[in-house]
């Protein structure tokens, strides 16, 4: 497993969603109160970049057709998406953002 520095904290200054890319994975990174979370990059019913999509209340929207998944466990929250997204460990250390991804993983 290796951990990857792909942000700092002051990125989120003004949004709550950024697009990344560690280990040849293609991620969103969120802040939601206070936590920082990392998904998979697209959504799984549409393929459309997440980071398009509206954060609301510890949700992503797609912006494609505006299905939902929980930011914390990536689980998709009912038609039309139904399968959840990959999550991917993070760590801040002081304002760096670091993300964990498995090599030859998702």
């Amino acid at each position: 497993m290796t951990w990857h520095p792909i942000a700092d904290l002051s990125e989120f200054e003004d949004r709550s969603v950024l697009a990344r890319e560690a280990g040849g994975v293609a991620l969103a990174l969120y802040r939601v109160d206070g936590a920082v979370y990392a998904t998979q990059g697209h959504c799984t019913h549409a393929g459309v970049p997440l980071t398009g999509g509206e954060v609301v209340e510890g949700y992503i929207e797609c912006p494609a057709h505006y299905g939902l998944f929980e930011i914390a466990t990536g689980r998709a929250q009912g038609g039309p998406v139904c399968r959840d997204l990959t999550t991917y460990p993070v760590r801040v250390e002081g304002t760096r953002v670091w993300v964990e991804i498995v090599p030859g993983g998702d």
